[in-house]
């Protein structure tokens, strides 16, 4: 096992009723910088300016760190062996890989592997505004 599994938050997690809803809050009025915007999964990213981590508003997920991994697969493995169950099998997102466990104590941990880097607006074209 290498430790520590979890190296750094990703993202936090902020759930809205609606991405234009959110982004008029968070975006417009507190003038976070939209980096991504994907309909399709009901989310957009914004900066965090004096971090990497990103504020990931979401329809479709509740209030969650997304957290980094070196390994999804390592990681799944160790934190299974230390006692977590599995909520999502890896994954491959735009980004990299994701899964989703569950801690002993019922808390979702959101791991993320970034093989692809981090996306941009441009990422998405006409999915960022």
């Amino acid at each position: 096992m290498t430790l520590p599994v979890l190296r750094s938050v990703d993202a936090i997690t902020i759930p809205v009723p609606g991405l234009d809803e959110g982004l008029a809050f968070y975006r417009d009025r507190l003038g976070h910088q939209l980096l991504w915007r994907n309909d399709a999964v009901g989310q957009a990213g914004l900066a965090l300016p004096d971090s990497r981590v990103e504020v990931v508003l979401s329809t479709r997920q509740q209030m969650e760190p997304n957290w980094l991994v070196e390994s999804i697969d390592t990681a799944v493995h160790d934190l299974v062996e230390a006692g977590a169950s599995v909520a999502a099998e890896p994954a491959t997102i735009p980004v990299g890989r994701v899964a989703v466990v569950i801690d002993p104590f019922g808390n979702p941990l959101v791991l993320v592997e970034l093989t692809g880097g981090y996306e941009t607006a441009t990422d998405r074209g006409a999915d960022a505004e």
